[in-house]
């Protein structure tokens, strides 16, 4: 359960109460961190805005690159609630989340690519404290990519930095979204897990 309680659907108001059907069509359920949001409502709305501004931003990337580098930020980072939901992202768009179980090993494993390698050591690198980015670094991904590649995989990162530090911090848990996630050493940290 979360640090302060969702606003439920009485207390949202007729236009979160919109918003929450909306989500619900389209995941399910409403994804806790909205009705978290929803006891500050200019940051509820400027959250939804931003959320929508990125997802139709993007594309510059292969999005099984973009969405693996988002997914190891928030497994480094330990936020359940966005490993479950970017699983069930994954799927839906389907990506191999199969593959997502042996993230921990993806510099070997050869389920991963060299591309992906690169992007997922670069989210490791940016989420580190402190940041262990490097120039060579930065070269190797601008080459593979270009540099609107190399901007929307850093600005992506960035964006689940803040996604899953804030949800961590506000005890945002997986809600089972997707029987898949797994934060590794989550059960040790007291954090539900949905798979």
């Amino acid at each position: 359960m979360a640090r302060i309680p969702a606003v439920d659907d009485d207390r949202a108001g007729v236009w979160g109460r919109l918003v929450y059907r909306m989500a619900r069509r389209r995941y399910g359920s409403v994804p806790e961190p909205f009705a978290v949001a929803r006891h500050h409502r200019r940051l509820f709305w400027a959250g939804l805005v931003t959320e929508l501004a990125w997802e139709r931003s993007v594309g510059v990337l292969p999005a099984r690159v973009r969405e693996l580098a988002v997914y190891r930020t928030a497994t480094v980072i330990g936020c359940s609630w966005c490993v479950d939901f970017g699983t069930m992202l994954q799927r839906l768009d389907g990506l191999d989340v199969e593959r997502l179980r042996h993230i921990e090993d993806y510099a070997t494993d050869p389920l991963y690519r060299d591309d992906e390698r690169l992007a997922i050591a670069y989210a490791d690198a940016m989420t580190a404290q402190p940041m262990t980015v490097t120039d060579d670094q930065v070269a190797a991904l601008e080459a593979e990519f270009g540099r609107a590649g190399l901007v929307e995989l850093t600005q992506m990162i960035a964006v689940e930095n803040l996604r899953a530090r804030a949800n961590h911090a506000l005890g945002i848990t997986d809600q089972g979204f997707d029987a898949a996630c797994r934060i590794p050493g989550a059960q040790a940290a007291g954090h539900r897990s949905g798979g």
